[in-house]
């Protein structure tokens, strides 16, 4: 009878052992996660386009979410509402603006200082959800719309947060994969995208 109220014991123990394990683990990674929202504005254009362009104003907004490594580093997740594209200075598009709307989702390794002043780097991937493109029909261009559905790029940026949780950054974002998806032998086939922004932010 004492061996079974020992093993019972030992099993009873070893089960909230295994719980209380359990919840500190997840609170540690709960602890390291913080969430926020961030606003600004795009400065973009197209690289080697094969037609004249003059750069374009847009905006991002959305939600970010960032996981702190160390007191230094941390990984940092956006998820933004991106206007995006340029201005044709060719008569190809009637000189319109040629707005690229996407949802973009950069992915950075970001080093804070103990000043609250960091650097960040890392990739973004971008699904077009809408576009706007004057004269893309009238101009005899085929393939059925202007740009790809999903873009690729490379984020390098910089900025302040306070411990207050506000904060303001300076990104720029270079295209890696071409944004055309259209034929047309009088234009580069591979143009791609850049786009500088600027930021404000809150982290709760």
């Amino acid at each position: 009878m004492k061996k079974i109220f020992l093993f019972s014991l030992v099993l009873l123990s070893g089960k909230c052992f295994s719980q209380e394990a359990n919840k500190s683990f997840l609170g540690g990674i709960v602890d390291r996660l913080s969430f926020g929202v961030k606003a600004g504005s795009n400065y973009s254009n197209f690289t080697n386009a094969g037609f004249a362009t003059d750069p374009s104003f847009g905006f991002h907004a959305g939600p970010s979410v960032s996981f702190r490594i160390s007191d230094h580093f941390s990984f940092v997740e956006d998820f933004l509402f991106s206007m995006e594209g340029a201005k044709s200075k060719s008569t190809l598009f009637g000189g319109q603006d040629i707005k690229l709307y996407y949802v973009a989702v950069p992915v950075v390794v970001r080093y804070k200082t103990n000043m609250g002043l960091f650097i960040e780097a890392g990739t973004q991937t971008s699904f077009k959800v809408h576009e706007e493109v004057a004269g893309l029909k009238e101009s005899g261009i085929t393939g059925g719309s202007f740009a790809k559905n999903m873009n690729m790029g490379a984020v390098g940026g910089i900025g302040y947060l306070s411990k207050s949780g506000l904060g303001v950054s300076a990104r720029y974002v270079y295209g890696l994969t071409k944004v055309n998806n259209f034929n047309d032998p009088t234009i580069t086939k591979d143009f791609k995208s850049s786009t500088a922004q600027v930021s404000l932010f809150y982290n709760f």
